[in-house]
């Protein structure tokens, strides 16, 4: 899952980035509303995190332009202006929620679980493969009912695996989950990636294969 942080000011960017990193989603971080709306216009975003007060521009004004460019996209405004009024603003604007700085970092994950599963409607059911369980609103992975914990970019690629499990992933389709924009990603990157994942389900029994398809991707079967 791959989150959009609107923050200019360094340490709250580098701390939003570290919690959500923690819980195994890719974070793009950018500081103005001119680079936020350059990097929707190339990466497939799952959510938006915007600050109110960016050097280009009010932060609401940016999520109109990004409601008018990808009308589904779930934005969460996290903001230090946490006056009745701003937070009217803001959601008028078009934001799913609004969350005051600081915040604590369940709480932001929290908000970010509930604005994704009103953009997807109704819960996604887990979703099995040989041994394995992925559960896609906790993002959570078990093998043969025991928890497993994954590296980021581990868990992103087999997400995205898991939820297409018997149809093709387009390579591309995995650079843009597990990487950022500014990582220069080559086919043996994505085949290392690949391959360290192939060798940890194996160990775990998890009674599933990735498949090579040359020239497109990959496939993830049950054995």
């Amino acid at each position: 899952m791959r989150i959009l942080v609107v923050e200019d000011e360094p340490d709250m960017a580098r701390l939003i980035a570290a919690r959500l990193a923690a819980a195994g989603m890719l974070c793009d971080t950018v500081r103005s509303c001119a680079e936020a709306e350059a990097a929707m216009a190339v990466a497939p975003f799952a959510l938006a995190l915007v600050d109110r007060r960016l050097p280009d521009g009010d932060g609401a004004g940016l999520v109109r332009r990004l409601r008018h460019a990808r009308p589904g996209l779930p934005v969460i405004l996290v903001t230090a202006l946490d006056a009745v009024a701003h937070r009217v603003q803001g959601l008028d604007a078009g934001a799913d929620d609004y969350l005051t700085k600081p915040c604590a970092g369940d709480e932001l994950l929290a908000r970010i679980r509930a604005a994704l599963r009103r953009a997807g409607g109704e819960a996604v059911p887990p979703i099995t493969c040989g041994r394995l369980c992925f559960e896609p609103e906790h993002r959570c992975v078990s093998v043969g009912g025991a928890s497993v914990h994954l590296r980021r970019r581990e868990l992103a690629v087999l997400e995205a695996l898991m939820l297409r499990a018997g149809r093709v992933v387009p390579r591309e389709r995995l650079v843009d989950v597990a990487f950022g924009l500014d990582e220069d990603v080559s086919p043996a990157t994505v085949e290392s990636h690949i391959s360290r994942l192939r060798r940890r389900l194996a160990d775990l029994d998890a009674a599933v294969c990735i498949h090579p398809v040359r020239g497109v991707g990959y496939v993830l079967t049950a054995e």
